[in-house]
């Protein structure tokens, strides 16, 4: 603390305010996560890298510029969860940062859509997001730390072919909201990221899937940019650097903010359109995962499953 040629103290802020701390991102194996964990690890904090995916995470690990430790671990399982808690506690210290980015998309008509799949994405979006919260908050507590969940401008209008991941990504939205008032007294801070079209293996070939393509065509065309993972994570490294209670993935996303309630009625008017204007089998692609880290999950989870009992 100093005084300013005025007189009035001003805090200053330490030059590498995150060095030496904890940090956890889950779904580190690709993408956004990867990319973050790398931005963080830059920025002098010992990361703990949660995913699906051992040897991506492995291989990501060794790319980093410090300490880190890999964790295999199902953001749907509490028991695996805590056990990844207990470890990042025992050799690295209590988390002071915790990034609940596990996400999963899946991309089809609702009523072609299995009802195992829809709810995998339900599961992994927001319930994970829950789980991890609740797996990390005594550590956060202690460390009077930052939670910062990943949220997406699905959240903002709720696209067709899209309803598991955008129903997902607006109740995590909503949960991170309810959580910030409960753990705030406690010193807790919690952020939430709103990210627009970034560049990860989730939007491989996004020229080529029919609803993908329409929802960019229609969004003015500053709004189709894609950015790259790391410039994704150059954006929340310096949010979670000031603790930030939204941060917004490009910036420029803060001012739509106040028009949110319009946003649902432009997508259902651009919608209607795009389905009067097209044949339908143009619109109605084939129901799939999006992403090579939303197949490793879906094809892990189907993989633990039981076997239906034989036809008698």
């Amino acid at each position: 603390m100093h005084d300013s040629p005025g007189g009035r103290p001003i805090s200053r802020v330490p030059a590498r305010p995150l060095d030496g701390r904890t940090a956890v991102v889950t779904g580190a194996a690709r993408g956004v996560g990867q990319a973050l964990a790398r931005s963080l690890s830059e920025a002098g904090m010992r990361v703990a890298l949660l995913g699906r995916e051992r040897a991506t995470l492995l291989e990501t690990a060794a790319s980093l510029a410090g300490p880190s430790i890999c964790v295999v671990c199902d953001v749907t399982d509490r028991s695996a969860l805590a056990h990844a808690a207990r470890r990042v506690e025992t050799e690295f210290g209590p988390a002071a940062v915790v990034v609940a980015n596990a996400g999963i998309a899946v991309s089809g008509p609702f009523d072609r859509t299995a009802a195992e799949l829809w709810q995998r994405v339900i599961d992994v979006n927001l319930i994970g997001s829950a789980n991890t919260a609740r797996a990390f908050l005594p550590q956060l507590t202690a460390a009077r730390g930052y939670f910062l969940q990943i949220a997406s401008t699905a959240a903002f209008g709720s696209a067709p072919m899209m309803s598991a991941y955008c129903a997902s990504k607006a109740g995590a939205e909503s949960f991170a909201l309810a959580l910030r008032g409960e753990v705030e007294p406690d010193g807790v801070q919690v952020g939430i990221a709103y990210l627009h079209w970034t560049g990860t293996d989730m939007l491989t070939g996004i020229d080529d899937h029919p609803v993908l393509e329409a929802l960019r065509r229609n969004q003015p065309r500053p709004a189709r940019r894609v950015h790259t993972a790391a410039q994704v994570a150059e954006w929340l490294t310096r949010g979670i650097t000031h603790r930030a209670p939204h941060i917004y993935a490009p910036p420029w996303l803060r001012w739509c903010q106040p028009l949110r309630p319009l946003f649902p009625a432009l997508v259902a008017r651009a919608t209607r359109r795009e389905l009067r204007s097209r044949p339908s089998e143009d619109m109605s692609s084939p129901v799939e995962v999006l992403g090579a880290g939303g197949r490793a999950d879906w094809n892990s989870y189907r993989a633990s499953r039981p076997a239906p009992p034989p036809d008698r």
